[in-house]
């Protein structure tokens, strides 16, 4: 009996002493899994993370550039800018064209005043880039007129742009000015490039989709590219000016191939068939909302 005793006590203190060992080894094993899950999903989540940050912060930094070098390019003279008093406008370039820089023997020159005439004051330098929207917005903080916008138009849309989008009503002016301007250039109706910001982005200058497109009027970069070259770089999609520059020869260019507005945003949102899945109906729908709002009747460009 007292054989068959001793390997019983044996056997329970190996089953004491293995049981806690194999509790540890089969918690230990969870957590480890858990662990290379997670670097796997990490792997996966943070490169993504990691561009999108380096790229925002590429653009706060050109954006802040007092110089104005982050984005120089053809497009440094956009319509909406006064000229200073006794200043003949600038032509505008063509915006599918780059414009050549002018050289520094030329720059200098111009710089020069008169002879004789040392009263005269310094030729403004046109601003690239980012500096445009500012000027758009300082111009808009200073309720200034848009030409062929009356005052009580203009602040219908601001008023329309701020409650149904949350943005300040400053920047819902600059962007109307901005519209108005470059519509004009690209003879397109400023007020459908407002409709397909608000259906595009919802007037988010950041936002991304899941393919890809970005900004306000959601350029597709990597397609547009000599584009945003012209402006500086990649980096140039998130500055408002550019974004619904490059927008807006990308929607008359379309509306042009295309033989009608309809057309032209299907071709814009990238439908190669008669259907668009309704972004041309939700654009033009948008269009009309914004036109009640300031009494401006829809263009027929």
């Amino acid at each position: 009996m007292v054989a068959g005793f001793l390997p019983d006590r044996l056997q329970h203190g190996v089953r004491a002493v293995l049981y806690p060992v194999g509790e540890f080894i089969h918690v230990s094993a969870i957590y480890l899994g858990l662990a290379v899950l997670t670097t796997l999903g990490l792997s996966l989540v943070l490169p993504s993370m990691r561009q999108q940050s380096q790229q925002l912060h590429e653009v706060v930094l050109t954006m802040f550039q007092a110089d104005g070098a982050g984005y120089s390019g053809s497009d440094a003279d956009y319509a909406w800018a006064p000229p200073s008093a006794g200043q003949a406008p600038a032509p505008t370039a063509d915006a599918g064209a780059p414009t050549a820089a002018p050289s520094p023997d030329i720059a200098a020159a111009d710089q020069k005043p008169a002879a004789g005439d040392q009263a005269a004051a310094p030729p403004v330098v046109a601003s690239a880039g980012p500096l445009d929207f500012m000027q758009a917005l300082s111009a808009s903080m200073g309720d200034k007129a848009i030409p062929g916008v009356t005052a009580a138009q203009a602040q219908g849309l601001r008023s329309y742009l701020s409650r149904k989008y949350r943005i300040a009503s400053s920047v819902a002016g600059a962007l109307v000015r901005m519209a108005f301007a470059v519509g004009k250039e690209r003879h397109v109706d400023p007020q459908l490039l407002l409709a397909v910001i608000a259906i595009e982005s919802r007037y988010n200058p950041f936002v991304e989709s899941s393919v890809g497109a970005q900004g306000l009027m959601q350029i597709m970069g990597r397609v547009h590219r000599e584009k945003l070259q012209a402006h500086g770089g990649p980096a140039a999609i998130f500055n408002p000016s550019v974004n619904i520059r490059i927008g807006a020869q990308i929607l008359s260019d379309c509306i042009r191939r295309r033989g009608s507005i309809e057309g032209g945003l299907a071709c814009y949102v990238g439908a190669s068939g008669p259907s668009d899945g309704g972004y041309g109906a939700s654009v033009l729908a948008e269009r009309r909302r914004i036109a009640l709002a300031s009494g401006i009747p829809p263009g027929k460009d």
